[in-house]
């Protein structure tokens, strides 16, 4: 059984994917709770979880006693248009509203790169099953922590009075390495799931990259150039993380999926209002990075 927090980012882009390709039609139910746990062998707090992801993106409603359905207007169709509420929004529509364009550029600063690819992968889905328009360009630019880097979560959860340092060093050496394939597997993914959109002749120029940073990210951030931004804090939880082995480890873990932004929008009718100098100053904080590491 893997770890149910890696599962989350897989089981929302199934769930996205039957959504968007019509498997689950707009008013249809979506199956109970302990049906989606026990195909995907998670627990129902798992569930829970990635359900609440997926009703505040605007994919499903929920009432209670009444299960969940999908909404009659889907989030794809919905985030093309040029009105969008300002403050504390999902990272699904901001995702969506890029692709609408005939040109995809995103900055991206994040610490495992795991919503990010659930998101693209379900623009990716839209594409290929002809739902949204292919666009003519994608282009996506994203800092991740260096292998070099020590990571400062998660670490593994002890009693103060504990004297078994050198049982905590281990344990925090296995979460690492678990953290470090979770970077590895998602930038992987998403690369290969905008990449083949070009190899199958859909996009005719796709370019995904890559910078490591000596930084680890309190906040994610994702830029859309003199557009719009998100910006919002990791939230450090205390969970118990299931290994490949089916042990478990008590640890504190910095907790992304679902993790509150907070919308920037460039106003180009002020470049001095608020929204405008904070979007600047974060494009100029990445850009300033991205050229200072350069390293393929």
């Amino acid at each position: 059984m893997s770890e149910e927090r890696g599962k989350g980012a897989t089981i929302l882009a199934t769930l996205r994917s039957r959504i968007s390709g019509g498997e689950y039609r707009p008013g249809y139910h979506l199956p109970a709770q302990r049906a989606l746990a026990e195909e995907f062998e998670v627990s129902r707090d798992t569930i829970q979880r990635v359900l609440e992801e997926l009703k505040t993106e605007g994919w499903i409603e929920s009432r209670q006693g009444s299960g969940s359905k999908v909404r009659v207007t889907l989030p794809i169709r919905v985030t093309t248009q040029p009105k969008v509420p300002h403050g504390r929004v999902a990272l699904g529509p901001f995702v969506a509203r890029a692709f609408a364009q005939p040109v995809v550029e995103l900055d991206v600063f994040t610490f495992t790169s795991e919503s990010l690819d659930t998101h693209l992968r379900v623009q990716a889905d839209g594409i290929r099953n002809g739902q949204i328009p292919a666009p003519e360009r994608i282009a996506i630019r994203t800092l991740l922590p260096s292998e070099s880097t020590e990571l400062p979560y998660p670490r593994a959860r002890v009693p103060a009075d504990s004297t078994d340092d050198v049982n905590v060093k281990e344990l925090d050496r296995i979460l690492q390495a678990r953290t470090r394939e979770i970077i590895r597997r998602h930038t992987s993914s998403l690369r290969d799931a905008l990449r083949n959109l070009k190899t199958d002749g859909l996009v005719p120029d796709v370019v995904v990259s890559v910078r490591e940073v000596p930084l680890v990210p309190t906040h994610k951030l994702y830029l859309r150039r003199g557009v719009e931004g998100l910006i919002g804090p990791y939230k450090i939880v205390e969970r118990r993380i299931l290994m490949e082995d089916d042990t478990e480890i008590d640890a504190w873990d910095v907790l992304g999926l679902g993790s509150t932004l907070i919308r920037l929008v460039h106003d180009e009718g002020d470049p001095n209002a608020i929204g405008s100098v904070f979007m600047q100053s974060w494009q100029d904080w990445f850009d300033s990075c991205w050229h200072r590491y350069d390293q393929p």
